[in-house]
């Protein structure tokens, strides 16, 4: 009966060793790379690492190689199905031409953010407690 029961710890992550991953860091980073390890802390470290950055119908890759990312950081991480990884419609560009663009909206999203954050906490009583990040 206790074999039914799946993992709902680091556990879970025995059967991603040496797969493509996915993960997204609570900054908002979104990387790629083949899961090597991980411990019982969710800590992770990843192999041919790249950071990819999305803006409209394009994406760049920034090169990391071997990462290390300390468990607590990581918001989701899922496996990259490599058959349906090369049919996304979208089109590869130079990080430098995209970096601008992503920059711009990572920083409208935190206006907006502030914004949504402010109302909340003079419509409706929220706190504004928390810094960059801890909104997972």
């Amino acid at each position: 009966m206790d074999s039914l029961i799946p993992f709902t710890t680091s556990g879970a992550l025995m059967d991603c060793v040496d797969r493509k991953m996915l993960v997204i860091l609570r900054d908002g980073r979104k990387l790629h790379g083949v899961l090597r390890s991980y411990d019982q802390f969710a800590n992770l470290v990843l192999e041919d690492t790249v950071e990819r950055i999305y803006h409209g119908n394009a994406f760049a890759e920034s090169w990391y190689g071997l990462y290390l990312i300390r468990g607590e950081n990581v918001v989701l991480i899922g496996e990259i199905d490599l058959d349906q990884e090369d049919d996304v419609p979208l089109k590869q560009v130079d990080y430098n031409v995209l970096e601008p663009y992503h920059k711009e909206d990572v920083e409208d999203k935190k206006h907006r953010e502030e914004a949504k954050s402010q109302v909340l906490f003079e419509e409706k009583g929220f706190s504004k407690e928390g810094g960059e990040g801890d909104g997972y």
